[in-house]
């Protein structure tokens, strides 16, 4: 069981991403696409979280249905 920071460089490029796109959006004078990509970008940062969140808990409850 190792640690797996694949989803932390892809939550991290999602970011980096979604700033460069938010900084040319305002520049360009887009402030309401710029917030629309900013709100984008946080919906699939949770989805991603939450499925990985389900997957740990997934293993909690299988954890604890065994030793029953």
């Amino acid at each position: 069981m190792g640690l797996d920071f694949g989803l932390v460089f892809q939550i991290a490029g999602i970011g980096i991403i979604i700033a460069f796109l938010q900084i040319i959006l305002k520049q360009m004078g887009r402030d309401d696409f710029a917030n629309w990509v900013i709100f984008a970008g946080f919906a699939v940062i949770l989805f991603r979280v939450a499925i990985v969140v389900s997957d740990l808990f997934d293993k909690v409850k299988s954890v604890f249905l065994f030793q029953s």
